[in-house]
């Protein structure tokens, strides 16, 4: 959860990863942090400098100090509110178009993987991200709205049972906040966001590439098309034939072909690869 900070930002980076812990469902509410030491050893940082990033946090009403021999710091709300992210975001606008085309290259393979490992655990959280984002509709709380969004991509990317790829993720998802938080914040189209995990979900249940590609799609597409509304710069610079979904067709190019497998039910993939484990 914890790795040590390496550059000159101490006090930055260890805001940074703590509230990242809190945002990915890493640390739940009321989950204890590290004792002071052990956290500040984890973070490569002095104490004093780590106080420093507690305080701030509790300021923020993200985490709270208690007292006495069980004391220590509690997450007291799973929510980072985003004037805290937006104090730490580096990223230029004109940046954005960049981690869009980056995004799009990576995702759409992200979930594929996750059609082929994700386990029962796995499925759940996702599904429990979409049902705690519905529930944000009618109090209309825009940040809690925006972390779950955020939750969810990432266990996508924990589906996958890759650390290399969870911690990609990471990257991704902070280098997208400007983007996303860009968004339109209304009824609808909160509700057109949580339509495109519910087919993203199902296309990830099903296992079949091809639809899974057809969701990432749309899911990734609305996002850039909005971008592209907003602010006039093209999403990207053109996209090319094999970010294109596939249509599933075998038309002898190789783009359908060796899929068989992953058009396969995904208990039955799943199956196979806990049969695999047990004979290993």
């Amino acid at each position: 959860m914890f790795e040590p900070i390496r550059s000159r930002r101490t006090f930055e980076e260890a805001v940074d990863q703590i509230a990242d812990a809190i945002r990915a469902g890493d640390l739940a509410l009321g989950d204890r942090l590290p004792p002071e030491r052990t956290l500040a050893e984890l973070l490569d940082i002095s104490r004093p400098t780590l106080r420093e990033a507690l305080n701030l946090l509790v300021n923020a009403d993200v985490i709270e100090v208690r007292p006495g021999v069980r004391g220590g710091a509690f997450v007291k709300s799973e929510i980072v509110p985003l004037d805290l992210i937006h104090e730490r975001s580096r990223m230029r606008v004109g940046e954005v178009a960049a981690v869009l085309e980056a995004r799009r290259v990576f995702e759409p393979r992200v979930a594929q993987l996750a059609g082929l490992y994700a386990d029962e655990e796995d499925l759940a959280a996702l599904r429990r991200t979409i049902e705690q984002q519905r529930a944000t509709l009618g109090a209309r709380d825009h940040a809690a709205f925006l972390q779950l969004d955020t939750r969810f991509h990432l266990a996508m990317a924990k589906a996958t049972h890759n650390r290399t790829i969870i911690a990609m993720m990471k990257l991704l998802l902070k280098q997208l906040e400007i983007a996303r938080d860009m968004a339109p914040r209304t009824a609808p189209e909160s509700r057109r966001a949580i339509e495109l995990h519910e087919r993203t979900y199902d296309a990830i249940v099903s296992g079949d590439a091809a639809r899974i590609d057809a969701a990432m799609d749309e899911h990734l597409g609305w996002l850039e098309a909005f971008w592209e509304r907003e602010t006039g710069r093209p999403r990207l610079r053109r996209v090319p034939d094999f970010l294109l979904p596939r249509d599933g067709q075998a038309d002898g190019s190789g783009a359908a072909a060796g899929s068989a497998d992953h058009a396969a039910p995904a208990a039955r993939r799943r199956a196979r690869r806990r049969t695999a484990s047990v004979a290993s």
